[in-house]
């Protein structure tokens, strides 16, 4: 006995019935492969929203949005090109198109998307081009999100901004699979976020950052920064390190930035600036301007590991005890071919291969390459709690340099290789001075407060 077809009211036929046509006037081979996946849309051949329709597009494309919104279905834009602007996206917009082909060009005169205080939003397969065209004072990106409980933009290009590429404020979900590139400050910047994800992504060629999580207060953020590409990040509006980093958290706890790919940043591949319980692993970062990975001011806890870094001023640094900075394991990073040429004049000088100060295990590292200092432990009277075991240090002028100024606290140097460290494996310093000769020998150590064991020199 055959079962009963599916009972299919009259608004759902006239629907399907429209969907099709709009199917039927794509090119045929487009048509096989989305009629199935088209149903329950409303598309902009339906709503007559065509491509290349002038200023009328603006207005008609909202209307269909609206409509597509309150009816909780998605709007599908075949392709062409959508010249648009101002456009505000209500609760349960999902725009999606046809990727690389369905394109939204931003016209001026303000901005291109926004949407506050909403639950969801999704952006999918769909070209965005700001054109580099003027931004209304009051809109921080071409696309921008206040208080969205989850942005959802997947597989998108975005590019052209004349400020961010995205701005997210107080908003959750994903940006994945997505390439943002050409904004004038940074390709995301989110602040305030809750348990954000940003997978995927190529961001590349901007002016000032390229993925930035910032919070006003410090707080927990929880967010995950994996397997990105960033690349050409440049610091056009200056400074000592606001600018010009490729990935940059601040004031934001509880965040993971793994497995990215990160090269060419004018300064920082990564830079963790008050975020505390943060992991670092797995990233790759190539010909950074600055110190490659930077974990400074007021933050307790820090894990560096695993990371691959060759070409910087600097390679690892865990800063700024005297702010509060402290608690941190850094092991099994491979860091080479460092130089002495920065972005501004330091206090210390680049060229230094690992730094840290307080209450940190240093083990399992490889600097080769590093030609002022291998290691800097401490700095005058901020070192406490180090432990540095298990290391090799190769072709540096001084292999480590530990901290013998008045007021410097415990630290543990054993287990060590140093080779090719003419100028001596392990000395001390006074501030920047050099205070001590060879304290690489075991019982070599006249200070108390170092314990300098079973290292290897040649």
């Amino acid at each position: 006995m055959k079962e009963p077809l599916p009972q299919t009211s009259r608004r759902d036929f006239l629907r399907l019935a429209a969907v099709s046509g709009a199917v039927l006037a794509t090119p045929s081979a487009f048509a096989a492969g989305m009629q199935q996946d088209l149903r329950g849309t409303i598309d902009a051949v339906q709503y007559k929203t065509m491509p290349n329709a002038g200023d009328r597009k603006s207005v008609s494309l909202q209307k269909m949005i609206d409509q597509a919104a309150a009816e909780n279905v998605p709007v599908f834009l075949p392709p062409g090109t959508y010249k648009v602007s101002n456009l505000v996206l209500p609760e349960n917009t999902r725009i999606t198109g046809v990727p690389g082909a369905s394109r939204i060009v931003y016209t001026g005169d303000g901005h291109l998307f926004s949407s506050e205080n909403v639950k969801r939003i999704e952006l999918s397969n769909i070209v965005i081009d700001g054109q580099n065209r003027w931004l209304g004072d009051y809109a921080g990106a071409l696309l921008q999100f206040t208080g969205v409980a989850e942005v959802m933009i997947d597989n998108c290009e975005i590019g052209g901004s004349r400020k961010h590429g995205v701005q997210l404020e107080r908003c959750g979900g994903r940006i994945a699979r997505s390439r943002i590139s050409g904004a004038g400050q940074s390709g995301i910047y989110a602040v305030e976020s809750d348990r954000l994800s940003l997978e995927g992504n190529e961001v590349f060629d901007c002016g000032n950052g390229g993925i930035l999580l910032h919070r006003w207060k410090k707080g927990a953020d929880n967010s995950v920064v994996n397997g990105n590409r960033i690349y050409r990040i440049k610091a056009n509006d200056g400074g000592t390190g606001q600018n010009g980093n490729g990935i940059n958290i601040f004031r934001a706890d509880n965040v993971m930035v793994a497995n990215n790919h990160i090269s060419d940043c004018a300064f920082t591949a990564i830079r963790a600036n008050s975020a505390s319980d943060i992991q670092i692993t797995g990233n790759q970062c190539h010909r950074s301007g600055e110190t490659a990975i930077y974990v400074e001011f007021e933050f307790e806890g820090a894990i560096v590991s695993n990371n691959i870094v060759n070409g910087a001023a600097n390679g690892i640094s865990i800063a700024n005890f005297d702010k509060g900075g402290r608690l941190a394991s850094v092991t099994g990073n491979v860091v080479r071919n460092l130089t002495t040429k920065g972005p501004y004049k330091p206090d210390v000088g680049f060229g230094i291969g690992i730094a840290a100060e307080a209450d940190t295990l240093i083990s399992g590292n490889i600097i080769e390459g590093a030609p002022r200092w291998g290691m800097q432990l401490g700095w005058g009277p901020y070192l406490r709690n180090l432990v540095v075991t298990g290391n090799i240090i190769r072709k540096a002028p001084i292999g480590c340099a530990v901290s013998v100024a008045e007021g410097a606290g415990t630290a543990v140097i054993t287990d060590n290789v140093f080779q090719e460290t003419p100028d001596g494996a392990v000395l001390g310093f006074e501030w920047d001075k050099k205070a001590s000769g060879e304290l690489a020998l075991t019982g070599s150590s006249s200070y108390p407060h170092l314990t300098i064991e079973r290292n290897r020199t040649s």
